[in-house]
C-alpha cells in the first residue's frame, strides 16, 4: 500500500519541487541516521507528505543542508529536516514492518521476511517510545489481519481500519489540530486502501488471493462506483486539510491531494481500459478471420457436391 499519496510533478513550480524533494531527501537521511541502510531502504514518498503536513502546520526549527545518497553519488542534494522527519522516520519504518509481516502471513515472501527480521530490533524500540500509539496501531492491524483471513467484503469495515491506522499515525499530539489530523488520515487511509484493491483486484482474482473488491468486479459499472467512492474520500480528506492553518507549502500539499493522489488511479484505470480494448479487437479479429475461413470453405463444398 505504498506509493500512492505522490506530487503530480507536471503542476509543481520548480522551487515548489525542490522543496518537496529536499524533505524527501531529509526523510531518507534520518531513516539512514536512525537505522542504517536497513532503514533507509523503506524510503517512502506518503511519509514525506505527512513531514511537510505536520511541519507546515507546526512550523517546528527546520535544519537545511545538503547530502549525498547511492542514488545520486555525484550530485548534492538539498535536505530539510525537523522532529517530525525523526517521527515518520519512525511511523514508516514501523509500518514497513507489518507490511513485511504480512506479505510473508499471506504469500510466504522470503524476502519480505528476511527484511522483517532486520527491522525487526529497530521496531521494537519504536513500539517502546510510542507506548499506546504503537500499541493502539498493532491491534488495528491486527484487526485487519484477522477480517482479510476470514475474507470480510465489507469494504466500509475494512477500508475503515486501515483509515483508522492512518488516523492514529497523523494524530501527532493531542491538541485543538488532533481531531482534524486524525481525520484526514483516516480518510486518506480509506482511500489507500480501497485504490490498493482496486489494483491488485484482477491479479488477486487469478492468483484466488483476497480482495474485498472481488464481487463487485462483476458489476459493469464497477469503474465508476470505485471512482465515487474514492472521490468522496479525497473530498473529506481534502475538506478537513482545509480546516488547519497551513500557509507555509500549502500549494505543495494541496498538489499532492486534489491531484496527485490520482495519478495512479488514472494510471490502473486507462491500462484496464486498454486492456479490454485489446480483448475486443482480439475476438473481432478472431470472429473475422472464422468468417473468412468459413466463406472460403463454402464453394469448395459447392463445388464437390455438383462434381
Amino acid at each position: 500500500m505504498f506509493g500512492y499519496i505522490i506530487i503530480n510533478k507536471g503542476d509543481m513550480k520548480f522551487k515548489e519541487f525542490d522543496v518537496y524533494h529536499s524533505y524527501y531527501c531529509g526523510l531518507c537521511r534520518a531513516l539512514k541516521d536512525r537505522y542504517g541502510a536497513a532503514g533507509q531502504f523503506s524510503l517512502t514518498y506518503d511519509m514525506t507528505f505527512l513531514v511537510i503536513l505536520l511541519s507546515s502546520l507546526y512550523e517546528p526549527e527546520t535544519r537545511e543542508g545538503v547530502t549525498k545518497c547511492i542514488a545520486h553519488p555525484f550530485e548534492k542534494n538539498n535536505l530539510r529536516r525537523n522532529l517530525f522527519t525523526d517521527y515518520c522516520a519512525d511511523m514508516n519504518l514501523l509500518f514497513t514492518y507489518y507490511k513485511c509481516r504480512d506479505d510473508w502471513n499471506d504469500d510466504r515472501k522470503l524476502l519480505k521476511l528476511a527484511y522483517s527480521r532486520m527491522i525487526k530490533g529497530a521496531c521494537q524500540k519504536i513500539q517502546s517510545d510510542y507506548g499506546a500509539k504503537v500499541r493502539r496501531i498493532d491491534a488495528l492491524m491486527r484487526d485487519l489481519s484477522k477480517e482479510e483471513r476470514k475474507c470480510n467484503e465489507d469494504i466500509d469495515r475494512m477500508a475503515g481500519i486501515f483509515g483508522e491506522i492512518m488516523g492514529e499515525i497523523f494524530a501527532v499530539r493531542k491538541d485543538e489540530w488532533e481531531d482534524s489530523l486524525r481525520t484526514l488520515g483516516v480518510y486518506l487511509g480509506k482511500y489507500i486502501y480501497l485504490l490498493d484493491a482496486y489494483e491488485d483486484i484482477e491479479e488477486d482474482i487469478k492468483k484466488n488471493s483476497y480482495n474485498p473488491l472481488k464481487r463487485r468486479f462483476e458489476n459493469p459499472d464497477f469503474d465508476e462506483e470505485i471512482k465515487t467512492i474514492l472521490t468522496m474520500m479525497m473530498a473529506g480528506c481534502c475538506k478537513e486539510f482545509e480546516k488547519l492553518p497551513v500557509i507555509e507549502n500549502a500549494e505543495i500539499l494541496r498538489n499532492i491531494l486534489y491531484s496527485g493522489v490520482w495519478y495512479r488511479y488514472e494510471a490502473v484505470r486507462a491500462k484496464r481500459e486498454n486492456a479490454v480494448n485489446e480483448q475486443k479487437k482480439s475476438d473481432f479479429d478472431r470472429r473475422d478471420n472464422a468468417g473468412k475461413r468459413q466463406m472460403r470453405k463454402k464453394p469448395e463444398e459447392g463445388w464437390k457436391e455438383h462434381a
